[in-house]
């Protein structure tokens, strides 16, 4: 009992004790806040508090700042990003829509280029469109949507605004196989243009062609241009071909080597313009020697 009285009184001190200390508090409070009322000066207790309050309220103060300084940098954060995917979406918009436009006038001009072509031709074209491709080595061909029912026949030539582009060796009702004058199966009979001499151009797949059977003594340079001769009843004399590149004359042999690039550009092929003229008048001038 004794010692459970002992505890009750030293519970009892510390509460007192406590609530001395919160009056002293409050006290202390009260005259930092009444003393500029009444106009006094500051005491020595009302400075020691200032000098132990102060630092805390600096401290309290650079904190609350930089708080809100976070906060707003925040907000602004927030409002830059949004208006960064608006700008976002829109520039992907307009480079959709610039893509379009550039292909619009990409097509433009190309038919542009073959209407020019077709308007300067002696015959009135067939025209196709391009519908596949075949990369085989030895028969590079393309596969054109005009045939039988458009009275396109085996034989035929095919051309684009740079000049020949090759052969039809295929048709079906509703489309047509091309054989390539750069087809290393390919051979043309053609000429060099400024002096006419004549010469066989093979094809060479993405190399272009080779001109062969030109003597060595044979005016040839580079820049000179190549065109059909228009031997063999296929391709109409004076289409162009291409433009030589190299020429080499061996020691050994009796002709030179001659590098020729196509003026077509076999691998942006989309539309092509079918002759249909020359084919047709040799199939009716066969179909006459038979009937005599």
């Amino acid at each position: 009992m004794r010692k459970k009285s002992q505890a009750i009184q030293g519970r009892s001190v510390f509460a007192t004790i406590r609530v001395l200390l919160l009056v002293g508090v409050l006290l202390v409070v009260g005259l930092l806040i009444f003393a500029p009322m009444l106009g006094g000066r500051f005491g020595t207790p009302h400075q020691l508090t200032l000098d132990f309050i102060g630092p805390f309220q600096s401290v309290v103060t650079q904190v609350m700042g930089t708080v809100t300084t976070v906060k707003n940098d925040y907000l602004a954060l927030l409002s830059v990003r949004a208006e960064n995917k608006r700008l976002q979406a829109q520039v992907a918009k307009y480079l959709g829509e610039l893509g379009k436009y550039r292909e619009g006038y990409s097509t433009y001009l190309h038919l542009e280029e073959l209407l020019a072509f077709k308007e300067n031709l002696p015959f009135e074209p067939l025209a196709a469109r391009v519908v596949g491709k075949e990369p085989a080595y030895w028969y590079q061909t393309i596969v054109v949507d005009r045939g039988r029912k458009d009275d396109v026949l085996a034989g035929m030539v095919v051309l684009a605004p740079g000049g020949a582009v090759g052969q039809i060796i295929h048709t079906s009702e509703n489309y047509a196989k091309v054989l390539l004058a750069n087809a290393p199966s390919s051979a043309i009979d053609a000429m060099i243009q400024k002096n006419r001499i004549r010469g066989i151009l093979k094809g060479a797949g993405e190399k272009g062609y080779v001109l062969q059977y030109v003597l060595k003594n044979a005016d040839v340079a580079v820049g000179d241009h190549i065109v059909t001769a228009g031997l063999g009843g296929v391709f109409p004399a004076g289409i162009p071909l291409g433009r030589v590149i190299r020429v080499q004359r061996k020691q050994r042999g009796m002709f030179q080597e001659i590098e020729v690039e196509p003026h077509v550009d076999f691998q942006k092929l989309e539309v092509v313009l079918i002759d249909p003229t020359d084919r047709r008048k040799i199939i009716d001038s066969m179909n006459m020697e038979r009937e005599r």
